[in-house]
């Protein structure tokens, strides 16, 4: 599981949007998350999710990473979903009545769970786009350099500390840790706490790691080429299908 859901391999393939200039990835990206959490209608946020499990099933991704790399993003927005459709809004669409309560779901707070378009476009940028690429892309937006720094020793390090924790629940589970409920919960607060300690212990190792092999404040970063043709004409050709689709929803003929 731990292979499925962060492994790279995929985006290493050679095919159409491998080979896309991801600087142009990004726009059509961040293009269509505007689209999709902007818009008034199920049609946009439901075409994004479909098209992006179609263009999963085109490049031959396993359905099963598709499916769990959306799981733990899922399970977050079914909750804020569950919340805001009884809290949020004012077009009613069904009404209980629950120990003299009256519960009723509205629409607008429904329409939320409408994210799951954005979350798939997301994923297709993630399996067709290693993440040093995506990286170098936000330095040639003139992001932050450190910013974009804290991200790259973010990504680093999170697998290191992952694989930390892994060995420790290991351990925890060779020794009954979690043979009960109080166990495991005991179990849990030493991982949480180990784990605390172990990453302020690696960021020392890393900042004298770095110290020693030059770091003087500032990371290396190479100059992006400029576009190519064809990437400028994908490029415009996503910003219009994108804009074309969100004025059909909005109702208005462009």
């Amino acid at each position: 599981m731990m292979f499925d859901l962060f492994s790279d391999i995929f985006t290493y393939r050679n095919n159409v949007l491998t080979r896309i200039d991801p600087r142009v990835k990004l726009v059509i990206v961040l293009a269509a998350l505007l689209a999709v959490v902007t818009s008034v209608r199920p049609v946009l946020p439901l075409a994004a999710f479909g098209l992006s499990l179609g263009i999963a099933a085109a490049l031959r991704i396993p359905a099963r990473l598709v499916a769990l790399r959306l799981l733990a993003p899922l399970s977050t927005v079914a909750v804020l979903v569950v919340i805001q459709t009884f809290t949020l809004g004012t077009t009613p669409l069904a009404s209980w009545e629950i120990g003299g309560w009256a519960v009723t779901a509205r629409a607008e707070g429904l329409r939320q769970g409408l994210f799951l378009g954005a979350l798939s476009v997301v994923l297709i940028l993630g399996i067709t786009t290693p993440a040093h690429r995506i990286f170098q892309a936000l330095r040639g937006f003139r992001i932050s350099r450190d910013w974009v720094e804290i991200a790259i020793l973010m990504y680093r390090y999170i697998f290191v500390l992952l694989d930390r924790v892994n060995d420790l629940a290991a351990a925890q589970r060779l020794r009954l840790g979690y043979r009960t409920p109080r166990r495991s919960l005991a179990s849990l607060s030493a991982l949480a706490g180990s784990t605390i300690v172990h990453s302020f212990e690696q960021a020392g190792r890393t900042h004298n790691a770095m110290r020693l092999r030059g770091y003087s404040g500032t990371m290396p970063f190479g100059e992006l080429p400029a576009l190519e043709g064809r990437d400028q004409r994908i490029l415009v050709a996503g910003l219009i299908g994108i804009a074309v689709l969100a004025l059909l929803e909005w109702g208005v003929t462009p």
